[in-house]
């Protein structure tokens, strides 16, 4: 079997994100960019299958500026057999449907049974590119699993709403993205990350995807102002004279929270 994993490269979560006013893009530092963790429980779910099928093989997917590769080197030292990068200046601030054309564009090109993804990125937090590109593709899709099963032929799921559980299954190929409730995701060892120093990290442009680069050029969606955020301001404090649960009851009344 194989496993395409999508693997984004974002700014690290503990770190101050801003946008920039001229671009309305986020400031992403090299230095200060990290794979996404909901990836990183992605990519277990799919090495915790390739641990039980020696014949499984875990490919990594991204498209990310070139400088990415270094965080897709820790990804490989985890355990994925190699990587796929696409690499082009001109996807710079590329919307979800250009994403989500580019990478099924490239899992196209690479070949797959099986596509795990995060449910959605903490950066842009659309959550939309692996339904994008089930349509795209015309494989099933199964979202937002809380818990996955991989077999030979199929996957397994289940789904929290707010009020049930709900089991799902589809035969393969298919696409699922998976949430922060899955385990954490394995640390290198030593061993893995001597061998991720050899492992392949092949790069694709747009034309080698075939895509019309003037059609990647065209967002179908801009950005039309942005602002700083407003510093906070100082919230409302309360002293307890015997009467705090009516001072509460009646800024709650006030700002329209009860």
């Amino acid at each position: 079997m194989k496993i395409l994993v999508l693997m984004k490269v974002v700014p690290d979560t503990y770190g101050d994100r801003t946008l920039s006013l001229e671009t309305g893009l986020a400031q992403r530092d090299s230095d200060d960019s990290v794979i996404d963790e909901i990836d990183e429980r992605a990519l277990e779910a799919a090495l915790a299958y390739a641990d039980t099928d020696p014949e499984a093989e875990v490919v990594l997917l991204s498209m990310a500026p070139e400088p990415a590769q270094a965080s897709l080197r820790k990804a490989l030292a985890m355990g994925a057999s190699e990587a796929v990068q696409v690499v082009d200046a001109r996807l710079a601030g590329a919307d979800i449907v250009t994403t989500a054309e580019v990478l099924a564009a490239a899992a196209r090109r690479i070949g797959f049974d099986l596509i795990v993804a995060g449910n959605a990125s903490t950066d842009g937090s659309g959550g939309a590119v692996p339904a994008a590109m089930a349509e795209m593709l015309e494989i099933a899709c199964a979202t937002s699993l809380s818990q996955v099963a991989i077999s030979g032929d199929k996957v397994t799921g289940t789904r929290a709403t707010e009020t049930a559980l709900i089991a799902l299954e589809t035969t393969l190929p298919a696409i699922v993205s998976v949430t922060e409730a899955l385990p954490d995701a394995r640390l290198a060892n030593f061993k893995g990350i001597m061998a991720a120093k050899k492992k392949t990290i092949e790069t694709l442009s747009v034309e080698d995807l075939q895509i019309d680069p003037e059609h990647t050029e065209a967002a179908r969606s801009i950005m039309i102002a942005i602002r700083e955020r407003p510093p906070r301001e100082a919230g409302v404090k309360i002293v307890d004279s015997g009467d705090a649960g009516m001072q509460l009851a009646d800024f709650l009344v006030d700002n329209r929270l009860a």
